[in-house]
């Protein structure tokens, strides 16, 4: 179990570097003087923005994650091949980031939405198959536990899903909509 959870952590970890490696400057924009270099750090907002968005959303990932794995004391085969499917879209995240910040519109957002959904159902597999009859959790979990950790998934599938409709009404709206996750986190952060 630790060689799984260290792994995982250091995905997160890696996926979390990246975001920050998309930080750029725009190649070829020669910087004379201090206002250019305010001007093209000004000019970027975009891409601050969504790295802040995908640190928070990782994290929460994060969070989610240690807090099932708090639970699990075994793991099987198949555990580990969906805990890698949903490793494999949190290390996907920094390329839908980058489209995000690059092109923040109706798809922009739809895609980046559509990749945390993914995450979510991934981790969604992840604790469906360790808590299905406690196959691999402490034994004699309660069921309402097991239960509150399916509803914080559920939520964040469910803003994700919900900015994908409101994307096709407006896309500054739906990104609006992600700070539904704040909420649900915090609720959940109480279990």
């Amino acid at each position: 179990m630790e060689r799984l959870i260290f792994f995982s952590d250091a995905v997160f970890a890696i996926a979390v570097t990246l975001l920050a490696l998309e930080i750029r400057l725009p190649a070829g924009q020669e910087i004379m003087d201090h206002a250019q270099l305010l001007n093209a750090l000004l000019g970027i907002w975009q891409k601050y923005l969504a790295y802040l968005i995908s640190f928070l959303v990782i994290g929460l990932f994060w969070i989610s994650h240690h807090r099932k794995f708090r639970y699990i004391e075994r793991y099987d085969h198949r555990l580990l091949v969906l805990n890698l499917w949903f490793l494999m879209i949190i290390a996907f995240v920094p390329f839908p980031t980058s489209v995000l910040s690059e092109y923040g519109d109706r798809v922009g957002t739809i895609f980046y939405a559509l990749t945390m959904m993914f995450a979510g159902l991934a981790l969604t597999a992840v604790w469906w198959h360790a808590a299905r009859h406690n196959h691999l959790l402490t034994p004699h979990m309660d069921a309402g536990i097991r239960r509150r950790q399916f509803v914080g998934l559920f939520l964040t599938i469910a803003v994700f899903g919900l900015s994908i409709g409101v994307a096709f009404i407006n896309d500054n709206l739906a990104k609006l909509c992600w700070l539904f996750l704040l909420p649900v986190s915090l609720t959940m952060s109480k279990i």
